[in-house]
């Protein structure tokens, strides 16, 4: 059990650091990311919104209490890096390794809160 934590919050940790990361460049460098928006296909009134819900999700996710709550997060974090991941496919722009690491990381975080929650409530 007590693996299964540690590898749980490695992976939380690696998580959060992506859209942390991409928040705070949502904030510091508004024009570049506008332009990438805009080069995307994306409307650019969403980039304040975006980077406060990254912002609230990873605090969800670091809190880890409200199981409901993290679930959605984890929905939200699993459409946010799929979205990311076919934009830059489709652009081909190379970019989409960022989003791919952190499909990946979501998954086995995903995967590894389940296995924790099934032992935790002897289920």
């Amino acid at each position: 059990m007590k693996k299964l934590k540690i590898a749980f919050w490695i992976s939380t940790v690696l998580l959060c650091i992506i859209p942390l990361f991409s928040a705070s460049m949502y904030f510091t460098k508004y024009e570049m990311i506008a332009g990438f928006f805009e080069l995307l296909g994306y409307p650019t009134y969403i980039i304040y919104p975006l980077a406060i819900l990254k912002i609230i999700a990873v605090i969800v996710l670091l809190i880890n209490k409200g199981i409901r709550l993290k679930e959605w997060v984890y929905a939200g974090l699993f459409f946010n890096f799929t979205l990311a991941f076919f934009a830059h496919v489709m652009i081909n722009d190379g970019a989409q390794g960022t989003a791919l690491i952190g499909l990946l990381l979501l998954a086995s975080t995903y995967i590894l809160n389940r296995f924790i929650d099934k032992k935790k409530f002897n289920i």
